[in-house]
């Protein structure tokens, strides 16, 4: 066997002297640098200006942060609000864990849009951009559950099962140990989106926001079938839960939107300069 178990940690921390480093938030922290990263490189190789993409962060970031957690909160209100809830308080500690995806990208969405509108740059390229390094990002972000022991799915006695302690352990599963690992299932799937948009990007030489629309195409495929592994109590609708309903119609509206764009507009688009030279992107992909 490859693996025994996946043991989770002891706690959620790194203690550097007194002060507590969560694993969670560093995970987050550690994604956004390499998201940022790799968007500049591909924003670059298109012939944008170098450092765009770091400005456009600035405003993304916190935005996406905010919108995630705001998702999160009312997408799950009833661990805050309802009964026996955590109260308003439990609902500001983000670095306990709870960003939602969609929320991120919609509010992250607004925030690049603000900035992209200050610089005076076109949104659908600095999206193409930065797509893969999200699925990066995310991928990243996925271990801050592996550091909080959250999310994870169905119990199960594969090699790769993951440990979970029992104070972890949802009511009615108290007996089982190792659990589907539900955070590296979509971690390494989200490696695989990051990839196959690059190549694709490469390929086709997606232009006009379908290499974002295609991340989040395969995303929400892989979030469809990793979505309903998962044991933690959310809302559901037709006893369905709610996050894979929202990737079937985020899905969809990306497939959509990736025939009408390839139709209507072919090819890659020419970047404007902020400073009103434009400098046309180049036919081959970025590295």
């Amino acid at each position: 066997m490859l693996f025994a178990s996946i043991p989770s940690p002891e706690q959620g921390s790194l203690n550097l002297g007194p002060i507590p480093l969560r694993g969670y938030a560093l995970a987050i922290i550690l994604g956004i640098v390499v998201a940022v990263w790799l968007g500049n490189r591909r924003y670059v190789a298109r012939g944008g200006k170098p450092g765009l993409i770091t400005d456009i962060a600035l405003w993304a970031v916190p935005f996406g942060i905010v919108g995630g957690r705001i998702y999160h909160v009312l997408s799950d209100w009833q661990i805050y609000f309802g009964p026996d809830g955590r109260g308003f308080a439990a609902a500001l500690r983000i670095w306990d864990g709870g960003l939602g995806i969609w929320g991120a990208v919609a509010f992250g969405a607004l925030g690049a849009w603000i900035a992209a509108r200050r610089h005076h740059v076109a949104l659908p390229p600095i999206a193409d951009a930065i797509a893969p390094g999200i699925a990066l990002a995310q991928a990243i972000g996925r271990w801050g559950n592996w550091f909080n022991q959250e999310l994870f799915g169905r119990p199960t006695d594969l090699p790769w099962g993951l440990e979970i302690s029992p104070a972890r352990r949802p009511a009615g599963y108290e007996e089982f140990e190792t659990f589907h690992p539900t955070f590296l299932y979509e971690s390494l799937w989200l490696v695989g989106v990051a990839v196959v948009v690059i190549w694709a990007d490469r390929r086709f030489t997606l232009g006009h926001g379908r290499a974002f629309a295609l991340y989040v195409l395969l995303y929400t495929a892989g979030r469809v079938w990793i979505e309903a592994l998962r044991i933690d109590p959310v809302n559901s609708v037709a006893g369905v839960r709610l996050n894979v309903w929202t990737s079937i119609i985020v899905g969809l509206g990306a497939l959509v939107y990736l025939i009408w764009s390839a139709r209507t507009r072919p090819g890659r688009e020419v970047l404007e300069q902020p400073s009103g030279e434009a400098s046309e992107a180049r036919a081959a992909g970025p590295d």
